[in-house]
């Protein structure tokens, strides 16, 4: 043997021993994807459970610590050095660019739960990982990681995909869902305070009608009314909510199914077999693929269903002529853009300096109002395709079955349309002409009667029976007395949890108390400090009064 190729062999050894690990980093990219499938997945399971078809985020949204994740488990797409030789290591990595992409649209809404700081430190942070994906494939195209193969597609004759021209799709709508997403996270503001405006304008009305009405109503149902009437404006309020409809995160759900249908085309021409597979990462490709597949499934769901979530509005059911102008871009979309285009800049003593960059920056800025308006109209353009043919359906299923119900049904007098009519004035939205159909009122109030019948399930009896034994506040008033000197210099405002824990101390420190009595006691305290917990949440809610 020649020194070269003794060489040449003490490199194959050392190559096989550095790679070796790469296959457990193949499996941490698995448990990744798997995290953010099984969290995907939980949204999914609680807004059908809640009845919200709008599948609001609560597990998985835009944070730092699934920033994190995604990033883990987008380690195939930034992979420059890595070879995926074989048809399934290359479908592998274009199988992490869907699931990106469906990760984007699935997290959308929970942008609108964000203050103004943590939606921009997120986003700056998706941005980040974004472009570096996209720049990372573009490299990863010119120096040959992605090969320009082509697979046969088994069930289209004579028709193949090519994995170069596969990625520039996969890139291609990665930008766009980043630009949609910064589209939508610059109206959030804007849309918060539309709806505060309008929250304080329905608030008002709302006591109005109470000074009305409520002489001639009893308490309970006083009581429902009042509750019913400010859940819808909970609910249609919610910014995620609002988020959910619009014509952004249509467009988003379009794009899901789109990829979606790519991804399947490209999975199913070739078989899970680890001896196909010829990367670094070796037998842990078929299950990086395997999950990011069934997460690419999984999280098509929300997204699509959050596109039909729009015709519970009758601002697609009662067509006007303004609602096919979706050339026109309505204020709010870029409101915010034009007030940083008009801010003055301060910071520059030099007014030759200041003017100097105050053009520039209107220059820029006025380019991003055009960019955001592009956006906006494109997005609404593919919400009027997606919502016209649904709509004719419904129309001539809604006509066919009213004149069979007029033909043999008797006119049957109920008040279900007073009630709708009454609680859609309550109704919280952007658009001055959209209006809530039943089936939007009847799916808000199938939710709140689950929150209700939760509720009825998990009563808390020990308070209830610590409740019965009382005989009045004189005990209390003598514990709360001007006469004993506070702890504290100063005084907590609306402060119910500190007595009520001081006593139970001074109630457990007795002597010959059974221990069932002090458990039972601890029990009813822990239930009462959920209900003061929520009222102090209430009475507190002053920056003053935050650390309380």
């Amino acid at each position: 043997m020649s020194t070269s190729d003794g060489f040449e062999l003490a490199v194959l050894c050392d190559h096989d021993k550095y790679t070796e690990p790469m296959v457990w980093i193949g499996i941490y990219i698995a448990v990744a994807s798997l995290l953010c499938t099984l969290a995907m997945t939980a949204d999914l399971f609680l807004g059908f459970r809640s009845k919200k078809d709008w599948y609001p985020c609560k597990y998985f949204s835009l944070n730092a610590a699934s920033i994190t994740v995604i990033t883990i488990a987008m380690k195939l797409p930034v992979d420059l050095s890595g070879e995926m030789p074989r048809h399934i290591d290359q479908a592998a990595k274009q199988g992490s660019l869907a699931f990106m992409c469906t990760m984007m649209a699935n997290f959308m809404p929970s942008l609108a739960a964000m203050d103004n700081k943590t939606l921009l430190a997120n986003m700056v942070g998706l941005s980040i990982l974004v472009i570096t994906i996209i720049v990372n494939i573009l490299i990863e195209i010119h120096t040959g990681v992605i090969k320009p193969d082509t697979v046969q597609i088994l069930w289209i004759h004579d028709f193949t995909i090519d994995f170069v021209m596969v990625a520039y799709i996969y890139t291609t709508v990665i930008t766009l869902l980043l630009v949609i997403s910064i589209a939508s996270s610059l109206t959030i503001p804007t849309s918060k305070e539309i709806l505060e405006v309008k929250y304080q304008i329905k608030n008002r009305t709302f006591l109005t009608d109470q000074h009305l009405q409520h002489t001639q109503m009893s308490i309970v149902d006083k009581l429902r009314q009042d509750v019913r009437r400010y859940w819808v404006m909970a609910e249609s309020g919610s910014p995620q909510f609002v988020m959910a409809s619009n014509p952004l995160s249509i467009a988003s759900g379009v794009i899901c199914v789109i990829l979606n249908f790519l991804n399947l085309l490209m999975v199913q021409s070739f078989p899970f077999r680890e001896h196909q597979c010829e990367s670094v990462y070796r037998r842990s490709i078929p299950f990086i693929l395997m999950t990011q597949v069934i997460g690419v499934g999984v999280g098509t769901i929300a997204p699509v269903a959050r596109c039909y979530s729009v015709l519970n509005f009758k601002f697609f059911t009662k067509w006007k002529r303004n609602h096919l102008m979706v050339f026109i871009v309505e204020k709010y979309w870029t409101q915010l853009l034009c007030e940083w285009k008009q801010r003055p800049i301060h910071f520059l003593s030099s007014s030759r300096l200041r003017t100097m960059l105050y053009n520039s920056k209107g220059v820029i800025l006025s380019l991003c109002i055009r960019l955001q308006k592009i956006i906006v109209i494109l997005c609404k353009v593919i919400s009027l395709i997606l919502t016209v043919f649904p709509i004719l359906v419904f129309s001539y299923v809604y006509i066919r079955v009213s004149l069979q119900a007029s033909f043999f049904t008797p006119p049957i007098v109920s008040r279900t349309d007073d009630i709708d009519k009454d609680l859609s004035n309550y109704v919280l939205h952007i658009h001055d002409d959209m209006e809530a159909t039943a089936r939007t009122l009847k799916r808000i109030s199938n939710s709140r009667n689950s929150f209700i019948l939760k509720a009825e399930k998990e009563q808390n009896k020990d308070l209830l029976e610590l409740l019965e034994k009382s005989a009045g506040f004189k005990g209390v008033e003598t514990f709360d007395s001007n006469y004993v000197q506070p702890l504290l210099s100063v005084e907590l405002v609306n402060s119910w949890s500190l007595p009520i824990v001081t006593l139970t101390c001074i109630a457990v420190a007795l002597p010959n108390i059974s221990k069932d009595t002090t458990k039972n006691l601890l029990s009813s305290v822990g239930e009462g400090l959920s209900c003061t917990h929520q009222v102090e949440e209430s009475l507190n809610h002053g920056k003053e009064y935050a650390s309380i």
